[in-house]
């Protein structure tokens, strides 16, 4: 689900990018349009990694969320510079983004729309089409689709956020084995089954609905760029 929406992701903003170009045919305010619609994502996206730092005593430079074009040609939507430090508060700054974005994801999900996100025993194949009938009968559910498709399509962490993941999963994985080899083996599985086999299918299941709105957006804009790409001419690549 997640290696998914990362590939959703990419293709989106790709797309998205793309057809911006076609109808503006120009690069700077393609970029702005870009940016002020995902604003709502970018802001909390970088937020996260500044208040993540300042909790675990980071400390942190500037901060914005303005545009520019790196010298590989990606666009960054926004940065807050933030000192380097030991892995394992690189790796919690790093992935606080994920955190807060499903944080807010399920919070609309389950208190905005009535999803039973929380209460993932309630949910079944046959219930899903009633669901999502349901939450477009909400006040505003377009705005608040809009903020969970813009947290969603923002809230991944960057390459340079997940430097640190490597080291702290191998070092992870060292005490587990320790642990195993304790013969502290059963009480972990006991003790963590429950809780992580909830927070798996509650983590799926905000994924799911992240990955349906990208194929909602997505779908409407290829082929929008197809229409305006042949209506002028001009192909972007």
């Amino acid at each position: 689900m997640l290696f998914l929406l990362m590939l959703l992701q990419r293709w989106l903003h790709k797309a998205l990018q793309g057809l911006l170009l076609l109808l503006t045919h120009d690069l700077g305010i393609t970029i702005g349009i870009f940016s002020f619609l995902f604003l709502p994502g970018v802001l909390l996206h970088e937020l996260s990694h500044f208040f993540a730092a300042k909790i675990l005593r980071v400390k942190t430079g500037r901060f914005s969320v303005i545009p520019k074009v790196l010298p590989n040609g990606k666009v960054q939507l926004g940065y807050v510079e933030v000192a380097a430090t030991d892995f394992v508060r690189d790796s919690v700054v790093g992935v606080a983004p994920l955190i807060s974005g499903m944080g807010v994801i399920l919070l609309v999900a389950q208190y905005i729309f009535g999803l039973p996100i929380l209460a993932t025993e309630q949910l079944g194949p046959r219930l899903l089409p009633q669901l999502w009938g349901s939450v477009f009968q909400v006040p505003d559910a377009w705005l608040w689709i809009y903020l969970v498709f813009a947290v969603s399509t923002t809230m991944m962490p960057s390459e340079s956020d997940r430097h640190a993941w490597f080291p702290l999963l191998f070092f992870s994985a060292g005490i587990l084995g320790l642990a195993v080899l304790a013969g502290a083996g059963d009480w972990l599985k006991t003790a963590m089954a429950s809780p992580f086999g909830h927070f798996s299918r509650i983590a799926v299941l905000i994924f799911g609905v992240c990955n349906v709105l990208h194929l909602a957006f997505l779908a409407p804009i290829i082929l929008l760029q197809s229409l305006v790409s042949r209506l002028t001419g001009y192909q972007v690549r």
